[in-house]
């Protein structure tokens, strides 16, 4: 498989892991099966898009398509640490939009 698709995968195991979910669980909040769920985060997989969409979802990531050369500017965003906390947290932050009223 491809090394991006590798890394896909080692990234979604992180933040599952991150989130304490088994990929039990995830399959249960996303309808992935279990078995598919393994094969993505090991790279044994060509992952779809909507299957990406839902899993990134259930773990409270957000997809988004950066145009490569600003990819290095907004990974430097994303990695900022605040003074006194040892949790990464970005430097820079667009304001939360207000959720409508629906």
């Amino acid at each position: 498989m491809l090394d991006s698709i590798k890394h896909i995968g080692t990234a979604l195991k992180a933040a599952r892991q991150k989130k304490k979910f088994s990929q039990r669980i995830l399959s249960t909040k996303t309808g992935v099966p279990q078995s598919h769920i393994s094969k993505i985060e090991n790279g044994a997989t060509d992952l779809q898009t909507s299957s990406l969409i839902e899993i990134s979802r259930a773990l409270d990531l957000e997809l988004m398509l950066v145009p490569r050369d600003l990819a290095l500017t907004f990974q430097a965003l994303l990695t900022g640490v605040k003074k006194g906390s040892q949790k990464q947290v970005p430097i820079y932050r667009l304001e939360q939009e207000e959720e409508e009223d629906v």
